[in-house]
């Protein structure tokens, strides 16, 4: 694999307090989210996913999000993406502030039923309307595709299905789209096959890469997907995360992880050992491992090696 990138032509966005949290059960206080968002942006990284406008009793760790988008300025909010689902939610999260809309369905319409309680074809529907109160406030809406690779009811998912979803014309006004390996399951070659396959039908739009490390091809899947045009890649502290509605989906790649493999011009040892610092805080305050292959390297005793914790 040749990769055709330099150290900032790749945006990495935390998704920590929104696909991080809400499988952990747990609800961090509004403070200690809104100190985290504040702790990301100041170390350089460049956008981060807060939450979601999904009902508090189905997704109790979302629950305090429009707390949250309170608690920031706009400076902040404008680098603040939430996820959204309906009309509905983009409406409700504009009216608070947001300006940055992550509008997701599944590309499988078993996962979209078990997960939004409607079919695929009903949530695509609703796309256009979301982007007009997207657009009514000079904000940015994301097509988000869940199970773009494989779903945790059907299996494999067919490329061609993906393709006629970003090709569709209810989706058109969407400004970038993101392909999930909900499940952690797909393999680089798939990767790099269907985001080529995705900018040559979707020229103009950014294409951003959600992955999740369940058979620990996270990071390599990621560099396929910048190898083949994604500009914007997901990931969450320590690994953290997983979907309440796909069975067998582990943590998302680490950000850890994908900053030491891209090695953004924001990124050096003291930066890399505050984010490791944040990290290790978070999952400690819900009570799970770190799944950081980073982490796990920088706590080593390699103590020539400046990015080793014991050695800044």
């Amino acid at each position: 694999m040749s990769l055709r990138f330099g150290p900032d032509t790749v945006d990495l966005r935390d998704v920590s307090l929104r696909d991080g949290l809400q499988l952990t059960g747990k609800v961090l206080p509004t403070r200690q989210k809104a100190d985290l968002v504040r702790a990301l942006l100041a170390l350089g990284v460049p956008t981060v996913e807060i939450g979601s406008m999904a009902r508090g009793d189905l997704v109790p760790p979302m629950a305090n999000t429009p707390e949250l988008i309170n608690a920031l300025t706009r400076d902040e909010l404008a680098r603040c993406w939430v996820w959204v689902a309906t009309p509905r939610h983009v409406a409700r999260a504009a009216d608070l502030g947001v300006t940055l809309f992550q509008y997701c369905l599944s590309v499988s319409t078993a996962h979209n039923e078990t997960n939004l309680g409607r079919s695929t074809e009903a949530s695509l529907d609703t796309v256009a309307a979301g982007v007009e109160f997207a657009n009514a406030v000079a904000g940015e809406a994301q097509l988000c595709l869940a199970t773009a690779f494989t779903c945790p009811g059907t299996g494999p998912v067919d490329p061609d299905e993906v393709l006629r979803i970003v090709t569709d014309e209810r989706t058109t006004g969407t400004t970038d789209i993101v392909l999930c390996d909900t499940l952690g399951q797909a393999r680089p070659r798939q990767v790099r096959d269907l985001f080529a396959s995705v900018a040559a039908v979707a020229p103009g739009r950014r294409l951003v890469y959600h992955g999740h490390d369940t058979w620990g091809m996270g990071v390599a899947n990621t560099l396929a997907a910048i190898e083949a045009g994604a500009t914007m890649v997901d990931g969450a502290l320590g690994g953290l995360g997983g979907c309440p509605f796909a069975p067998g989906a582990s943590g998302n790649t680490a950000t850890e992880d994908l900053a030491f493999a891209l090695g953004p011009s924001w990124l050096d040892p003291d930066v890399f050992k505050q984010l490791v610092r944040l990290g290790t805080g978070l999952l400690s305050a819900v009570d799970e491992r770190n799944r950081s292959r980073a982490v796990q390297g920088a706590q080593s005793k390699a103590s020539v090696f400046p990015w080793v914790v014991s050695h800044m």
